[in-house]
């Protein structure tokens, strides 16, 4: 198991300059991203950056959240609820309300399995997968180890997750 706090998250602007992302982990193979964990903040309707080959699931952790609309898509973004889309699809955030969201990103390079991303605020055995990162919203112990808002831990093989508060859960699956 690793764990992350948010003092080895990386800060950078997001590829259509509108914004700042917290890139928390990612894993890249033959030089292209393979799979990416980071948080963004959303405080204005406004298009998302387009990124080719990758499919994207996306969770608002904070802020009453937003609409991803674009060609044929038209996706509900609340709290605490993940919504997967393409990633080469151009859609941009509306309904924002001048209110800022916080929303947590899981991209994946298009040809992999789907990640599987849940909220979850019960203890419970999750089994193995490649990789499972627990994002803590709030306090929570994962095999017998304490973590605190905002910690990411990754960890390969069967999980024992016990949220004080709600975590998020990602189950992915790299073959």
């Amino acid at each position: 198991m690793k764990r992350l706090t948010p003092a080895d998250y990386i800060r950078q602007p997001w590829k259509n300059g509108k914004g700042e992302t917290v890139e928390l982990a990612r894993a890249d193979r033959d030089g292209a991203l393979l799979w990416r964990l980071s948080m963004a903040t959303v405080a204005e309707d406004g298009p998302f950056s387009i990124f080719p080959g990758i499919d994207r699931n996306l969770t608002v952790l904070d802020g009453p959240g937003f609409r991803l609309v674009g060609d044929g898509i038209d996706l509900p973004c609340l709290p605490l609820s993940p919504v997967a889309f393409a990633g080469d699809v151009a859609v941009q955030a509306v309904e924002t309300g001048g209110q800022v969201s916080t929303d947590f990103n899981v991209m994946t390079a298009r040809g992999l399995p789907l990640p599987q991303v849940d909220v979850v605020t019960v203890a419970q055995n999750l089994p193995a997968a490649d990789l499972t990162a627990v994002f803590a919203l709030g306090a929570a112990v994962v095999n017998g180890q304490a973590i605190a808002r905002h910690d990411l831990l990754l960890a390969e093989g069967a999980c024992h997750v016990a949220p004080i508060d709600p975590v998020l859960i990602v189950r992915l699956f790299l073959r």
